[in-house]
């Protein structure tokens, strides 16, 4: 009985280890901002968006998705075209830059 316990605590730990190697991207600028859409101004939406990035290790966004929408198409996509354009920080695996998926929320406030 003791020989199951050990073995699943080297398990637990050999799974938390892994995890633990990867660092995600994050976003570089903090100064990237989006344009408020012309049309979502005029009809004062507004809302928070999460959006997920694959960052190449060059800190450019190679993939992009909406994963929480604020409600309004237009401010996603806004935001999804205006952060895409911006540079990351690159994440790594292992201690070494590579790419990597982060999530990155956006305010839309007026």
């Amino acid at each position: 009985m003791n020989k199951s316990v050990f073995t699943a605590a080297i398990l637990s730990f050999a799974t938390s280890a892994v995890f633990a190697a990867e660092v995600p991207a994050s976003l570089n600028d903090k100064n990237c901002k989006a344009e408020y859409p012309k049309a979502s101004l005029m009809n004062e939406e507004q809302g928070d968006v999460t959006m997920a990035f694959l960052v190449g290790a060059d800190g450019n966004v190679m993939d992009s998705k909406v994963e929480k929408s604020s409600g309004y198409k237009n401010l996603d996509k806004a935001a999804l075209k205006a952060l895409s354009a911006c540079k990351f920080k690159p994440g790594t695996k292992d201690g070494a830059v590579a790419q990597t998926w982060t999530k990155v929320d956006y305010s839309w406030k007026l």
